[in-house]
């Protein structure tokens, strides 16, 4: 539970149903969003006791005890209420600061602090399959807080390979590959969802705009996905460089000659990823290896995937508003054709009566 930063219990307050009690109000600061949750002294008990049982350990800091006053005469006991506060929020920041994860880790506690199950856990956390409109934005803001991360482990990976610190330089890289993976199946699911929403009713230009947003999440992870994948092929030696994916092609490519001279003409073939025709080259998949070059193919599959998904909303979209338009033009077709025949009427009426004036003249 890492992404929640700070918990503060900032005041309390008295309400009368179903029965006079104290209302503590926790502040719930996390790494995308913050907000309120309201808990009374006897919620932080059975919380103690859950974690406890759960656990096999109680938390590291004791509940504050309870008091021997009348709830009638809580408005003279302000000193008493206010040292119960600081007591419970010692409590709460005891347990989200300790060293051990294991109880903010438990149900209880995130269902007690009300953090959204699955959002903000760890890397591997599932990321929510069905969203409203705010928290889509919820599940975008994280995600573009988790690429931050990943650049942040590509920084680490570079400055940890100029010092000739290899082994935590294959680390941090190895955690920014861990990180964009599961970004990469979140921004899908983010995809499907923005679909789903389109069906539910959202406006066409929120639509694009959100679309444009899923949009710039792939194409950053494309673009980290290149950056990562090229560390493996610098070899990332004591002393060496990362500072350009040229370099580091063009270091571990061997020259034409010394193919020539150590295989013989007949193998001077250009070398093949896949059987088959040789592949057409480009800057971009020049640097990559078979692993780069698979995730940055699946990256582009499930862009194309998730543009059509949004093209077929569109669509459908588009249909519906055509069905809508051709059953008004029928029926304004009928009123008119209605129209038409009263003006029939009314002209022969017209007609009869002119003929009866010409005869009284």
């Amino acid at each position: 539970m890492t992404a929640i930063q700070a918990v503060f219990i900032r005041g309390y307050e008295e309400r009368t149903s179903p029965k006079p009690h104290i209302v503590y109000r926790i502040d719930i600061q996390a790494h995308v969003r913050s907000w309120q949750m309201w808990r009374r002294y006897s919620e932080f008990d059975d919380l103690h006791a859950e974690l406890t049982k759960a656990t096999g350990v109680p938390p590291p800091c004791t509940l504050p005890p309870k008091h021997k006053f009348s709830i009638l005469r809580s408005h003279t006991n302000n000193k008493a209420l206010e040292e119960r506060r600081v007591g419970l929020e010692a409590y709460l920041r005891a347990i989200v600061s300790a060293k051990e994860d294991k109880w903010r880790e438990t149900y209880a506690f995130k269902e007690f602090l009300g953090v959204p199950i699955g959002k903000l856990g760890n890397d591997g956390a599932a990321a929510p399959t069905q969203f409203t409109s705010a928290s889509w934005l919820d599940e975008h803001a994280e995600l573009q807080a988790r690429l931050r991360d990943v650049w942040a482990d590509i920084n680490r990976r570079d400055a940890l390979s100029d010092r000739g610190d290899v082994v935590s330089a294959h680390k941090s890289n190895v955690g920014a590959k861990s990180k964009l993976a599961g970004v990469l199946s979140r921004i899908g699911t983010l995809g499907r969802g923005l679909q789903e929403l389109g069906m539910g009713g959202m406006s066409e230009g929120e639509l694009q705009r959100r679309t444009d947003m899923v949009a710039r999440l792939q194409d950053d992870c494309e673009k980290l996905s290149r950056v990562v994948s090229v560390a493996r092929q610098t070899g990332m030696r004591p002393g060496g460089t990362t500072s350009s994916a040229a370099a580091a092609v063009s270091s571990t490519r061997p020259a034409e000659a010394d193919r020539e001279a150590l295989l013989g003409p007949a193998a001077t073939k250009p070398a093949r990823r896949v059987f088959g025709a040789p592949p057409q080259e480009t800057e971009v998949t020049r640097p990559l290896d078979n692993v780069g070059l698979l995730s940055m193919q699946q990256t582009q599959i499930q862009q194309q995937d998730n543009q059509l998904s949004q093209l077929t909303t569109i669509l459908q979209r588009q249909r519906h508003l055509g069905e809508a338009i051709g059953s008004e033009i029928a029926l304004q077709i009928e009123m008119l054709d209605d129209l038409s025949g009263e003006v029939d009427r009314v002209g022969g009426k017209l007609h009869s009566a002119s003929k009866q004036m010409n005869k009284l003249s």
